[in-house]
């Protein structure tokens, strides 16, 4: 899972990547060059800490997800370069740092602080930029089907009639999140890395002391929230003793780090199971709707292919029960197999054989 920050120059995204990661890159520097930051952040969880505690591991692994801070976005009229786009198509959804807060000293490329401008204006060149591949793929399609001799007249049809409906949608400034797409078209469209398609997590960087606007962003697959992202910055640099004492000053109940990761697995659909043992107590992330075989293979690929079934208890029943032999004595433990759903928060134990 991969999400690109991206946002105008003076945004704050670099601030709020730096908090994300911890991290200390240098922010402010609106050179205009394509440079991409990655940095890998244990999701938060208390659940794994609990399960950790309850079986003493010798090590505890977090979930993961990967951040990029995405530099070279600069909202002009010649739209995003080539090199750009191919950075962000790789992306699997993106997080645009609007700017809120005004600053004498750091002037806004655009001349003035206007957020909801801002937001219409970097979806508008998304929106454009898939344009130009749809149109680009419907021309490519019409001289397939033209030409012949390649593939089925059906599949080239079906793929025209999926592109003209991205066409229309895109020509009356909508992007593509707001179609609902079936999985095979969704399949269809995977290799194209359509920007207006990714879902998108709007946040909205305000400075210490400022109220949250009435901005909305209607659109689906998307959500929008707001951040202090200096503060959390500054927070996320200092000793957890003194980051505890800071954010009781100013009123911080909760780190925008931890409330942006779960927002970014809500916004790509993904969830948490665990496994737990006396080597090791880990989070592993999957898809919602997931079957037990699917995260059995996110774990080892020899366990899907030999899956089996799988031992599956509820996080809340265990600690109920209080450990894994009081949970199955209370019947708490389940054998599934593979059209299981997994949940979040399910404890997996997979049984599997792999023939030699």
């Amino acid at each position: 899972m991969r999400l690109g920050i991206f946002g105008l120059p003076q945004s704050g995204k670099t601030t709020l990547f730096n908090a994300l990661t911890r991290g200390s890159y240098p922010v402010g520097n609106a050179t205009g060059k394509i440079e991409i930051h990655d940095a890998v952040v244990d999701v938060p969880d208390d659940r794994v800490d609990v399960l950790s505690k309850m079986f003493s591991p010798k090590k505890t692994i977090y979930a993961k997800v990967n951040y990029a801070d995405i530099a070279g976005l600069d909202g002009s009229k010649s739209g995003i370069s080539g090199e750009l786009l191919n950075k962000l198509a790789q992306m699997d959804g993106f997080i645009h740092v609007v700017r809120c807060f005004s600053n004498d000293q750091v002037p806004h490329p655009n001349g003035s602080v206007d957020p909801a401008r801002d937001i219409e204006m970097m979806e508008a060149d998304f929106i454009l930029n898939d344009l130009v591949s749809a149109e680009k793929r419907l021309e490519r399609l019409a001289d397939e089907k033209r030409k012949g001799g390649g593939r089925d007249r059906a599949l080239i049809d079906r793929e025209i009639d999926l592109f003209e409906r991205l066409h229309a949608c895109l020509t009356n400034e909508k992007p593509l999140r707001s179609l609902e797409l079936i999985p095979d078209e969704e399949k269809v469209i995977s290799g194209f890395g359509l920007l207006s398609r990714k879902p998108m997590l709007i946040l909205l960087n305000l400075d210490e002391t400022q109220d949250v606007p009435a901005i909305s962003f209607d659109s689906a697959r998307s959500k929008i929230d707001s951040i202090r992202a200096k503060i959390e910055m500054e927070i996320a640099q200092l000793q957890p003793e003194d980051a505890e004492l800071f954010m009781e000053e100013y009123n911080i109940a909760e780190l925008g780090l931890n409330r942006v990761i779960r927002l970014s697995y809500e916004l790509l659909g993904q969830q948490s199971f665990f496994t737990t043992g006396a080597d090791e107590c880990r989070a592993w992330t999957v898809g919602r709707q997931a079957a037990a075989p699917e995260a059995a293979g996110v774990i080892h690929t020899d366990l899907q292919k030999g899956f089996i079934r799988a031992e599956v208890v509820a996080y809340d029943d265990l600690i109920a029960a209080g450990g894994m032999t009081e949970a199955k004595a209370k019947g708490k433990v389940r054998l599934e197999g593979k059209e299981y759903i997994v949940k979040d928060g399910d404890i997996l134990n997979i049984r599997f054989n792999v023939s030699k």
